[in-house]
């Protein structure tokens, strides 16, 4: 499995598009704020708008999408047209809101959504992600035709908005997710995007740590798998990813701890181990950090009725330390 799909599988994302907006000129919509657990999304499909957050604008163009993966702030879409501004009306529907202005041709189609995640592993994610984050696929080559494929399946479904509508919305959106952490794109995004590494030998890096976690990864051996110095990989793989070696490497174990005490009954001193600890209560420490809650508390908490794996899935645990 490649990293960025097992990362969604991890987080646990739920995919959600609760409203189409086919706004006239001159018309303003306001977008309440979301908390833990949620990320908003707006991508742009026809037409120019401005997302106005509390401290700066964003002009939106066709092709763009934009994510805020944690603490998203209540903003404003509003387009530009004579007159005073008039406020977006609500028509309900079977599987989600069209919101259109009381007067005029429509001058923009884009839809709104929110991703759901889990605790632990999908909050530690999204979190390391850029917020709010910025992504353009216009003029793209392969990845802004295969938008304009999604964007016209959208709006197709959104025409028909039936049985199956919501589950193919759905998937599109989640679709949509896999696409926007795989492209790269400095030119919104002060941040680097791990998941969208432009170099294929860090991405080459990152895909090792994500199938052996509980390895022993120290600098010296992560630079010699891309044949460079240890000086020269530092400094690339912060270019690349935004991150250190040791934050990316630690984000990657407690993320993989939180899947594997979400789906597996493995004693905490097993996870431990698992992820490259040689001390449980060194682990506990670094979970406790990363999530606010203990591992055992963390397990309590999130209690589903999944069917859980056995250790020989993820191979003996690996006695090292992190």
């Amino acid at each position: 499995m490649d990293t960025i799909t097992e990362i969604i599988r991890m987080a646990r994302v739920q995919a959600n598009l609760d409203r189409r907006c086919l706004l006239a000129g001159a018309t303003v919509m306001d977008m309440p704020a979301c908390g833990e657990g949620e990320a908003p999304f707006h991508v742009l499909v026809e037409g120019t708008c401005t997302l106005e957050l509390p401290n700066r604008p964003i002009e939106l163009l066709p092709g763009d999408v934009v994510l805020f993966p944690w603490s998203a702030p209540a903003h404003r879409i509003h387009t530009t047209g004579d007159g005073p501004a008039q406020e977006a009306v609500m028509t309900p529907g079977d599987n989600f809101a069209t919101f259109h202005s009381p007067a005029g041709e429509p001058v923009i189609d884009l839809f709104c959504g929110y991703y759901m995640y889990g605790a632990g592993a999908g909050t530690m994610f999204f979190r390391s992600l850029p917020n709010p984050l910025h992504i353009s696929f216009a003029g793209s080559g392969n990845a802004s035709e295969i938008l304009r494929m999604l964007s016209t399946i959208l709006r197709q479904e959104a025409e028909n908005d039936g049985p199956g509508t919501a589950a193919v919305l759905s998937h599109l959106c989640s679709a949509l997710l896999a696409m926007v952490l795989r492209k790269t794109n400095r030119r919104f995004t002060e941040a680097a995007l791990w998941t969208a590494a432009d170099d294929d030998r860090i991405r080459a890096v990152i895909d090792a740590v994500l199938r052996e976690p509980g390895a022993d990864w120290p600098i010296a051996r992560l630079a010699q798998i891309v044949n460079m110095s240890r000086a020269t990989f530092v400094r690339h793989f912060s270019h690349c990813t935004g991150m250190t070696v040791g934050a990316l490497l630690a984000h990657i174990r407690l993320m993989t701890a939180a899947d594997l005490l979400t789906d597996t009954d493995f004693p905490v001193a097993a996870v431990a181990a698992e992820v490259g600890y040689r001390s449980e209560s060194a682990f506990s420490r670094a979970f406790r950090l990363a999530t606010g809650s203990t591992p055992a508390r963390f397990r309590r908490n999130v209690a589903n009725n999944q069917p859980t794996r056995t250790l020989r899935a993820y191979g003996p645990p690996q006695l090292t330390e992190p």
